[in-house]
């Protein structure tokens, strides 16, 4: 069984930076493309982020574009966020999300298969 474990969340004040990670166990993680997404309260899940398999293409949300950075590391089974300039609007929690369709960029959650539980990231002003 495919599991995907969030870390690296917290408070974080406007303007500075977090890193949050994802490590997937259970199945082969360079056979997913990864995605994260975020949900604030009394709002939808929103697409943030993606990568494919081998890292060489990602997307962002144009509300993140410049400010995040996707990255992942197959030989640690693990997929990150690098969030930077960080604004309170971007206060949620987080997930991270394996698409089996390896070398897709989704965008829209039902692509993906796999999720983890979330991690909280609030952004003081």
């Amino acid at each position: 069984q495919v599991q995907l474990v969030e870390s690296g969340g917290g408070v974080v004040q406007a303007g500075g930076s977090v890193i949050l990670s994802c490590a997937v166990s259970g199945g082969t993680f360079s056979n997913y493309a990864m995605g994260w997404f975020r949900q604030a309260p009394g709002k939808e899940r929103e697409f943030v982020s993606a990568i494919t398999w081998s890292g060489a293409g990602t997307y962002y949300a144009d509300s993140v574009e410049g400010r995040f950075t996707i990255s992942r590391d197959n030989a640690k089974n693990t997929v990150y966020l690098q969030m930077n300039s960080a604004k309170p609007e971007d206060t949620a929690v987080y997930y991270c999300a394996a698409d089996r369709a390896y070398s897709w960029l989704a965008t829209n959650p039902d692509n993906y298969d796999y999720w983890g539980q979330g991690t909280q990231v609030t952004v003081s002003s």
